[in-house]
């Protein structure tokens, strides 16, 4: 396994290394503390970048822009001093497959490196507490102190809606989207295959009216959190 590590502090980078170590023997690591040197190291091979946005030569999260264009098949996680929503929520919208703040414990930072590499996306906490409703998954306060699911021009929903329109094999899989389980994860939990887990999820993409596993946990911890205020 080849892993790129970028990040102007170099105890943070051997840090992060340490950690990282624990995932597999004979792990190659590339590094990098500046964006130059991002730019220069980074190659197709590499089977995950993890990312820092506030390093010399950064202009806000243009680096991750240009890391994503030329190499669009290596997953990208940001590992940020930034806790932010905003923040967050940009870098995901940017293709990035999860969002580590450094105040994270290194278990946590392990398990959400974990989960990328099994194919699932790393959204913290804090992004789904905290993230105002209708910017990712387009949920949008109505009359009354509700909320309904809004983008595209969709029909408003309840979250009693969403679980008269779902099963109740449906609705577990969501309960174990929105904990940041990978397909593979889902499916062995249920023992169902991964190719029902894909079309459990299909459906709950039309019933929630978004468009990736992002928009999808967004859009059901917005509704669970208008259903209890």
């Amino acid at each position: 396994m080849k892993i790129l590590i970028a990040d102007d502090h170099r105890l943070v980078i051997e840090a992060v290394k340490a950690k990282l170590s624990e995932l597999e023997p004979g792990i190659e690591f590339v590094l990098a503390m500046s964006v130059d040197e991002l730019l220069a190291g980074a190659n197709d091979d590499l089977d995950l970048a993890l990312i820092d946005l506030n390093m010399p030569g950064a202009d806000g999260q243009a680096h991750i822009d240009e890391i994503r264009r030329r190499h669009p098949a290596v997953p990208v996680i940001v590992l940020s001093g930034y806790e932010d929503p905003a923040i967050m929520r940009s870098a995901l919208e940017r293709g990035v497959l999860g969002f580590i703040p450094k105040a994270y414990s290194p278990d946590v930072m392990l398990s959400a490196v974990r989960l990328v590499l099994a194919g699932g996306v790393y959204v913290p906490p804090m992004m789904l507490t905290a993230l105002p409703p209708g910017i990712v998954a387009g949920v949008a306060p109505q009359a009354g102190g509700t909320e309904a699911l809004t983008r595209g021009g969709g029909t408003g929903q309840t979250l009693e809606h969403l679980r008269s329109v779902l099963t109740e094999r449906q609705v577990e899989v969501l309960q174990l989207l929105s904990q940041g389980k990978p397909n593979k994860l889902i499916g062995r939990s249920l023992g169902i295959s991964e190719g029902t887990v894909k079309i459990h999820l299909a459906a709950i993409f039309r019933a929630l009216n978004v468009r990736n596993r992002t928009e999808a946990v967004v859009a059901a911890q917005a509704l669970t959190e208008a259903q209890q205020a």
